[in-house]
């Protein structure tokens, strides 16, 4: 058996971890450099590596994983990182080619859950897997869910967990008020409901407010669209190996001043005029944060963002929602929304589709 060393990963590691990610997964499903760089900056401390003794120390395999107050995995708990919460949603799971049916995995991720477990701090640990390596997460203490609402990649993905005994919440239950969400789930829930127009403004509010506790950290003040003097020239830039299609020159952001959720790269997305789509769904009021969009007959300004939605930093999107299409196909759209505050519809994709659409006026930028 190797000699292994287990270590938290220092950033100085990072495109090593994301070397065993690229090489251990299909493209469709490997989390980007900067995604790497996020989770070890916000989560360092649940990003556990395996490494071969120096010196120098080789990095063989990896852990990752941020928190969410959710007890179940949806795009949006595996997408944002919410400190001091209780649930571990762990991303990935992996070891460098070369070292693999050595037991390296296995060995890690007992550790890392007994490290978790001794912490005393947290309720479960959440991931989704494919069926053939259910039996692997068997045996290191996991069960199964069912079937994950997460699309990622084509494949279908299972949910398992493993609920710690030794967890003890001594915070939230007392300091929220009971009409206010106090997990994701609950938020997708109030966030995409069909209540009233009086419910839905108080439903929002509460979102927000929960969501608002949620982290301390300080929150980038978006620039809306209007803002720009030269309109859309001000927002197209060039990129390395797009030259010649403009793409968003700044980060894209949530345009909800007190959210400004980091959304999207700037450099990732293609502009592109076409025609206008109905996203709003006619069962719920207008959301009069967001800017109108002209009638379905005009066209209108898009970032294009492909192949997968891998591409984003940090977004939410709903179930294909009934009689919401575009084009004529009838083919129902899921809606794109802000992950931490739900603000939207921002955009829209097709359901099973490889491109999003993100309107450039439903958003905010990252003012240089």
């Amino acid at each position: 058996m190797l000699n292994v060393e287990y270590d938290w990963i220092a950033p100085s590691d990072i495109e090593a971890a994301y070397k065993i990610e690229v090489d251990g997964y299909p493209s469709d499903e490997a989390a980007s450099l900067e995604a790497f760089k996020y989770r070890q900056s916000e989560a360092g401390d649940l990003f556990l590596g395996a490494y071969l003794p120096g010196p120098p120390r080789v990095l063989i395999g990896y852990v990752c994983a941020t928190l969410s107050p959710s007890p179940t995995l949806t795009h949006i708990t595996m997408s944002t990182h919410v400190p001091s919460t209780s649930s571990v949603c762990v991303h990935s799971v992996c070891v460098a080619p070369e070292h693999r049916r050595k037991g390296v995995a296995s060995n890690l991720l007992t550790t890392y859950i007994a490290k978790l477990k001794e912490r005393g701090q947290y309720a479960r640990v959440l991931l989704i897997t494919k069926e053939e390596m259910r039996g692997f997460y068997e045996k290191a203490g996991f069960e199964w869910m069912g079937i994950s609402g997460v699309v990622h990649g084509k494949d279908k993905w299972h949910e398992m967990r493993i609920v710690f005994d030794n967890y003890q919440d001594t915070a939230a239950a007392t300091t929220a008020p009971s009409d206010v969400p106090k997990t994701a789930e609950e938020a997708i829930a109030l966030g995409t409901g069909t209540s009233t127009s009086e419910q839905e403004t108080q439903m929002r509010a509460n979102l927000w407010d929960a969501l608002q506790r949620s982290t301390k950290r300080v929150r980038p003040t978006p620039k809306l669209f209007d803002a720009y003097e030269g309109g859309l020239n001000d927002l197209l830039g060039s990129h390395e190996g797009k030259e010649r299609i403009p793409v968003n020159r700044f980060d894209i952001l949530c345009p909800r001043t007190g959210c400004g959720s980091f959304i999207l790269r700037k450099g990732v997305a293609e502009y592109v005029r076409r025609a206008s789509v109905k996203m709003d769904p006619p069962q719920l009021p207008p959301q009069t944060l967001l800017a109108a969009l002209p009638d379905p007959s005009e066209d209108t300004d898009w970032w294009l963002i492909k192949p997968t939605p891998m591409q984003f930093e940090n977004i939410g999107f709903s179930k294909p929602v009934q009689g919401v299409t575009q084009g004529g196909n009838g083919r129902p759209l899921k809606l794109i929304a802000c992950a931490e505050c739900d603000l939207g519809p921002l955009g829209w994709s097709e359901e099973g589709g490889q491109e999003f659409w993100v309107a450039c006026r439903r958003v905010g930028y990252r003012a240089e």
